[in-house]
């Protein structure tokens, strides 16, 4: 049986307040979808080898390039090729992306307080900076990309090392992760962390399978009440999640 689309699921869990030591957001169907600024790349890339687009993208969602391209075109697999064309999506495609709603006002409003929080994404440095640059988004104090680990999602060493490099050790299990791709959501169960899964870009179903704490449409359901004083933790709503 098919998995029914977000409409047809309850959406209405009480509202919810929790304390964290940071928040780790993925990039693409979290802050911004720019499926079809991928797509297009994709498809240009498939044509330049001979496979088809749609063939690359049932596989490619949440994972490096680098991993996709190890698989389909061997020779292209390397950072200084990557980075190129990955680099060039945000200009040659800005005008195919948008924000997820609600990312904005949380990210802005983190910025504003003060907020431990970082982008932990399978997009290399070139890509992601584009992208915040071109839509005009808060830059984070610390930004990890495919560059910066030897495996991608579902591995967990992003998560570990956005929450390391923000001054955490792995022990600090009380960091949220926001993520939409089960591989990003399985990375940040395996880091021990909680997941807020959004259902921007896969179905409830893959992301209840995947392990997330809670489910919600969109970043219009997270919201940052304020940094506590004493503990300088981030304390987050979580509003009209998932039923059951």
């Amino acid at each position: 049986m098919p998995d029914p689309g977000p409409d047809q699921h309850a959406f209405s869990s009480p509202t919810t307040t929790h304390e964290f030591a940071c928040l780790l957001f993925d990039m693409d169907g979290t802050i911004i979808d720019s499926t079809n600024a991928i797509v297009k790349y994709w498809t240009r890339l498939g044509e330049e080898i001979g496979m088809s687009g749609d063939q690359i993208l049932q596989t490619s969602h949440g994972r490096r390039s680098i991993d996709v391209l190890a698989l389909i075109a061997p020779d292209r697999a390397n950072w200084e090729y990557i980075c190129r064309v990955e680099g060039a999506i945000p200009k040659d495609y800005g005008a195919d992306a948008v924000e997820i709603q609600g990312s904005r006002a949380l990210l802005d409003r983190l910025q504003a307080g003060g907020a431990k929080w970082a982008i932990v994404t399978s997009g290399t440095r070139l890509l992601v900076g584009g992208w915040l640059d071109v839509m005009g988004l808060a830059q984070p104090e610390v930004l990890v990309t495919a560059e910066d680990v030897e495996r991608g999602k579902p591995d967990p060493a992003c998560y570990r090392l956005g929450a390391r490099r923000l001054g955490f050790d792995q022990g600090q299990l009380d960091v949220l992760v926001l993520e939409d791709a089960p591989a990003g959501v399985k990375a940040g169960k395996a880091a021990g962390f909680k997941v807020v899964a959004l259902a921007t870009t896969h179905g409830i179903q893959q992301l209840k399978d995947a392990g997330a704490d809670w489910i919600v449409e969109d970043m219009r359901s997270v919201t940052m009440k304020k940094v506590d004083a004493d503990s300088g933790k981030v304390v987050i709503e979580i509003k009209n999640a998932l039923v059951g």
